[in-house]
């Protein structure tokens, strides 16, 4: 059995850090195969006069940056911010580098520093984006004054003038480049920026659930030591119970309905013991690491007629929705008191009527119970399972907790619902096979 801890962290095998820095790199190679076919347009078609060696050797050393990125995303080291930040002020300055050779601060492609401004916003703390910001702000600044020119990408490259001095202007390099860089500047950020911050809040996601679950089962290891004392105390008590009801039994033979009130407070007390012994061997059980192989609807039986035994007053209604013959599942013995307190809390909410259907899968089975009561409080509803809650007195509150972190354990989930009509239905959902790595979760 896969040994299971309640307080065990839970872990991702890859963090947000590394799946935004591989977004980072999908950008990087977008960009030099734009930058790519401009150099190539440029050469080709427009014959404009500009350093094609130098060009071409800094996208290959942008392009060997990149390589030397993959490699390095693919190895288990973490991703800090400093580093995230040291990536997107290379890019600053490579993007620098080919400014200063095709124009500077004219090529209108000059206003792309505002995407590595957004990857910082978007991802990275204050302090590093102001880096960024004071980086990207200098080096425009830079520009401005030192680059070498290029008449072509001048703003008043295109205008002239008609004979009664009125401006005309044809559509240069310039302002098509400046709506080319917007269009794709805008889509960068719109696609690229919004998946960013969707793994981050998807992480923020994962932390919270985390702490939910450790806070939970700090509640629950606190119920456990509880529960382990109270054990050793009932043990007297219910064994005297059961020889004053036997003095009872015979002492009142004649008096037929006092017996069988008597003989079914003996059923419910010997039920009581039974389960003070199974708390007992339940943590022997675990301490070995075993596991129960049985039937599945001989396990789903057993816990009905126990439970029977407890709710007399119930009115149960069993049926399984597939065909015979029904599949082993191996189990441990945490699953008996979680299913019998899902019961429970279904007789509370309304113990005229239940009704359980159970069914299978070649994987997987469920169990479905619905009650006739009132239905879930959509106040609470989030709650359930979560912390401890309590509704006019009764139940959702313990029982539900440990039913959910049993069957969490057992690699299953608990669903609520309001049924359409009247009442709630429960959905218990386990692998047939809970031990096993690649278990399906619903």
């Amino acid at each position: 059995m896969k040994n299971s801890s309640l307080l065990k962290p839970a872990s991702f095998p890859l963090g947000a850090s590394k799946k935004n820095l591989k977004h980072l790199i999908l950008i990087r190679f977008i960009v030099l195969a734009i930058q790519c076919l401009a150099v190539l347009i440029c050469y080709t078609n427009l014959k404009l006069s500009i350093n094609y060696t130098l060009i071409v050797s800094i996208i290959l050393l942008a392009s060997t940056i990149n390589l030397l990125t993959v490699w390095r995303n693919r190895k288990n080291w973490p991703v800090t911010n400093f580093e995230f930040l040291i990536h997107l002020l290379v890019d600053i300055v490579g993007l620098s580098s080919l400014l200063y050779l095709t124009g500077g601060a004219n090529n209108p492609f000059v206003s792309y520093f505002l995407v590595p401004i957004c990857i910082s916003a978007a991802l990275l703390p204050s302090r590093y984006t102001w880096i960024t910001t004071a980086v990207s702000l200098a080096c425009y600044s830079v520009l401005l004054q030192f680059y070498i020119p290029l008449t072509e990408m001048t703003p008043t490259h295109g205008h002239s003038h008609d004979v009664h001095g009125a401006s005309e202007m044809s559509l240069n390099l310039h302002i098509f480049g400046m709506w080319l860089n917007f269009g794709f500047s805008a889509i960068i950020i719109t696609y690229f920026v919004v998946r960013m911050a969707f793994v981050l809040r998807q992480q923020n996601d994962k932390l919270n659930i985390v702490r939910e679950d450790k806070l939970r089962d700090e509640q629950i290891l606190a119920i456990a030591t509880l529960a382990a004392g109270t054990a050793h105390e009932l043990g007297t008590p219910l064994s005297t119970m059961a020889i004053l009801l036997k003095d009872m039994e015979n002492e009142y033979a004649e008096d037929e309905e006092l017996k069988q009130n008597v003989a079914l407070i003996q059923q419910q007390v010997s039920q009581c013991k039974s389960t003070l012994r199974e708390l007992v061997n339940t943590a022997n059980t675990q301490q070995a690491n075993e596991i129960q192989i049985i039937k599945l609807d001989s396990f789903i039986n057993d816990i009905i007629n126990q439970w029977s035994i407890l709710r007399p007053e119930v009115k149960l209604e069993f049926k399984e929705d597939c065909d015979p013959p029904a599949p082993t599942v191996k189990l441990d013995a945490t699953l008996n008191q979680a299913l019998l307190n899902v019961l429970n809390n279904a007789a509370d909410a309304c113990p005229d009527k239940i009704e359980t259907t159970l069914s299978w899968s070649i994987k997987n089975w469920s169990l479905i119970i619905r009650d006739y009561g009132p239905g879930i409080p959509l106040d609470i509803a989030d709650q359930l399972g979560q912390s401890f809650i309590k509704t006019k007195g009764k139940g959702l509150g313990i029982g539900l907790i440990l039913s959910h972190a049993s069957i969490a354990r057992l690699n299953g989930t608990i669903s609520r619902y309001n049924h359409s009509k009247q009442g709630t239905i429960t959905e218990i959902q386990l692998p047939l096979d809970p031990f096993t790595h690649d278990n399906f979760h619903t």
